[in-house]
């Protein structure tokens, strides 16, 4: 063993003679040695305890040995003996060495004097065992805490900017969608519908009542025409329109009464309220409530938030200019012209940060931001389900509903009539029954429809099917007139000619027209109106022979049991009168017509069907703990029957209860009486505008957040009155 020990060792000699002699000093080639010998005899004792093997004795692993070499300047001594024996308080390495004086020595260091101290010999033992400082973290750059400010106030200013934009944007857009009116006119003989911007300089446009006039024009002709100049003038009173005084029409005026026609002369900028807006800008970046609110409450903190932010900035800066803050390791951080320019500008920057740090945390500008976006998906989503938001404070108050008014017709129903029932006199007339009508009153039955109504018919010569147009009541009866009682329009219009026109209106219920045949002296009167209004007006009655009766109190009630026998069915119940009267002016030289003592012609009934959702629609607000009133001017009888229908009221709930009145009963009640019983009402029947709003503004000063639902104009006061205003059909 001692042979192959001494091999190995000539081995590690040759291999030592590769290297150049500059690399190990004798005193590291003893440590070589040594460590050799040691890590050998350890594997060779191994080895011999087991098996022996082909291979040879000595193994290839590579041992890794550190190896500190000595500073030129220190031979003796390197640094990794001088903090072992320290730290690891090694006695038996300290007296290698001789103990301290030994290692002074090789240290170069004279216990009594100590170092030389100059330049030179400080230089190189710093160099051969380093300085006596220490590690630190790297000091925050510049743009450390201000880039991380500048990023986050960037994105707030970024998505406030980006959302108002956004808003903005869709502002203009719900604006298209609301200032896009469809308008009658009569383009190649046919009268149709098409949007307000496609109007232009010639077309013959047809207004009715509640229509906003598209352009500047003409009048052409009508009856009873009255319009509403507000807009242009600021003056409430109502301007009559007609052929010889005043056949002006301005564009953005309202149809206050009656219908006409209109040459269009002036469209867009040219017209007088283009050149009006021309010279104003209009802000369409309104705010909710709740907005508002929020921009007082932000306002407020903000000012508190830069007050205080500006006291700690001045206090921070006195601190630390006069000496009085310290660093971590509690020194004072300025010491005056000994401080460096660096150390004072971060911190300077970190008291500045400090400061807008509280500015940013302190106004919450996100409060405003998150309201904005979520009323804009709010009103997206709305949109979506055709709701067209006017003013985003609908959103927030919708949701604080607790009572709403709804109309009947095109809300709960779906506004699409039809004649369901004829009665002439006190008989039915079914499907097959016109044949056998007298010839006389068809004839007034023509000229009641044909002559007394706002609608058209229309039919083409390249197809056979007829078109009607108007409110869904008058196309109903016209449909009914031409295709059972085989009306003919043209053949009518070319052989009477209209004296008079009394239009219709929401608190008469009626409309009324006088004529006269071409070439007859003869004037006859014809009414049309809701069947109790009518057959008030009505002394006779004709039967289905043709003959006149008398209508007396006993005959009077079997009506009145056919009305609201209809009524109970869900049906609108019209009724047509007629008289022959001379034709007589009053003082003022306009025509009246006759009122009373008429001839009542017959009776229809107009099924409208519930929609199909509006019974689960209202059963899901009251499961919510919204209650749904129904207010229309459809007789007591059919607003009983179409609120039962969609489950307004309960089947046993009877009018006894409160729970179904009529309008002019609820008008005559004291305001004690009112506010007592508007909880209880669900349903009022015959009202009147003024009925509609005086319900909500009994509902409102009980504390109730009232919606309303309307489709016309004459819902305008009932809608601006209430909370949320539901402006139906546009």
């Amino acid at each position: 063993m001692f042979s192959l020990l001494q091999a190995s060792f000539d081995n590690f000699e040759r291999s030592m003679l590769v290297l150049p002699t500059t690399m190990l000093t004798e005193h590291n080639q003893k440590r070589w040695h040594m460590a050799f010998a040691a890590i050998y005899c350890s594997r060779a004792f191994s080895v011999s305890l087991k098996k022996p093997r082909k291979k040879s004795p000595v193994s290839s692993t590579r041992v890794v040995i550190d190896v500190f070499e000595p500073h030129p300047c220190f031979l003796k001594i390197d640094q990794s003996v001088l903090v072992g024996i320290v730290k690891q308080k090694n006695l038996d390495q300290l007296g290698k060495y001789d103990g301290v004086e030994g290692l002074a020595c090789g240290l170069e260091t004279n216990l009594e004097n100590g170092i030389s101290g100059d330049a030179e010999d400080v230089s190189r033992r710093s160099e051969a065992f380093g300085s006596n400082t220490y590690r630190r973290p790297p000091a925050k750059s510049l743009l450390y805490d201000g880039g991380s400010i500048f990023v986050a106030v960037f994105l707030v200013i970024a998505v406030s900017a980006l959302s108002n934009f956004r808003q903005n944007r869709q502002f203009v857009k719900l604006s298209k969608v609301s200032n896009n009116i469809q308008v009658d006119v009569v383009r190649n003989g046919r009268r149709q519908q098409v949007s307000i911007f496609e109007i232009v300089v010639g077309d013959v446009v047809c207004l009715k009542i509640g229509d906003q006039v598209p352009a500047d024009g003409l009048f052409i002709d009508g009856h009873s025409l009255l319009v509403d100049e507000s807009s242009m003038t600021g003056e409430s009173d109502h301007v009559e329109v007609d052929l010889t005084q005043n056949p002006f029409l301005f564009s953005g005026t309202k149809v206050a009464d009656g219908f006409g026609r209109m040459l269009v002369t002036s469209v867009g900028m040219n017209t007088t309220w283009g050149e009006m807006m021309s010279t104003i800008s209009n802000d369409s970046n309104e705010q909710t409530p709740l907005q508002s609110r929020l921009n007082t409450l932000t306002s407020s903190i903000g000012k508190v938030g830069l007050l205080v932010a500006f006291l700690v900035l001045v206090v921070l800066l006195i601190r630390y200019f006069t000496g009085n803050t310290q660093d971590e390791n509690g020194n004072t951080e300025y010491t005056g012209s000994k401080t460096k320019a660096d150390d004072i500008i971060n911190s300077v920057v970190a008291i500045i940060a400090a400061a807008v740090t509280i500015v940013v945390v302190a106004i919450p500008e996100g409060l405003p931001l998150a309201v904005t976006l979520t009323l804009a998906y709010s009103m997206k989503r709305m949109m979506s389900d055709n709701a067209m938001v006017r003013k985003l404070s609908a959103c927030e108050t919708m949701g604080s509903a607790t009572t709403i008014c709804t109309d009947k017709t095109g809300t709960l129903t779906l506004n699409q009539m039809k004649v369901t029932k004829f009665w002439l006199g006190q008989d039915f007339v079914n499907e097959n029954g016109f044949s056998s009508l007298a010839a006389s009153v068809v004839e007034l039955l023509h000229q009641g429809v044909g002559l007394n109504t706002t609608g058209s018919v229309y039919k083409s010569i390249s197809w056979s099917e007829f078109e009607f147009s108007g409110s869904p009541t008058e196309k109903a009866i016209l449909s009914w007139a031409v295709l059972e009682l085989n009306l003919d329009m043209e053949g009518l219009k070319q052989s009477c000619e209209i004296v008079h026109v009394e239009a219709f209106n929401s608190t008469k219920k009626r409309s009324g027209v006088l004529m006269r045949k071409k070439g007859e002296n003869t004037t006859n009167v014809h009414w049309k109106g809701a069947a109790e209004m009518v057959l008030a007006m009505c002394s006779n009655y004709y039967d289905v022979s043709g003959n006149i009766k008398v209508l007396d109190g006993f005959e009077r009630k079997k009506f009145d049991q056919i009305i609201q026998g209809m009524a109970a069915n869900s049906l609108r119940c019209i009724a047509f009168a007629h008289k022959q009267v001379p034709e007589q002016e009053n003082e003022e030289g306009k025509i009246h017509i006759e009122e009373n003592c008429l001839t009542l012609l017959g009776l229809v009934g107009l099924k409208d069907p519930c929609r199909p959702g509006a019974k689960k629609a209202v059963e899901e607000c009251q499961y919510a703990g919204v209650n749904v009133k129904m207010i229309t001017g459809d007789n007591i009888f059919t607003a009983r029957a179409i609120a039962t229908d969609c489950g307004i009221l309960k089947p046993n709930q009877d009018m006894e209860s409160g729970a179904v009145v009529e309008g002019v009963e609820f008008r005559s009640y004291t305001p004690e009486e009112r506010m007592e019983k508007v909880d209880k009402i669900c349903v009022m029947a015959r009202s009147s505008p003024f009925d509609k709003l005086l319900m909500v503004q009994c509902l409102r000063q009980k504390g109730h957040v009232v919606a309303v639902t309307g489709d016309g104009t004459n819902d305008a006061p009932a809608l601006k009155e209430a909370d949320i205003g539901l402006s139906m059909g546009i």
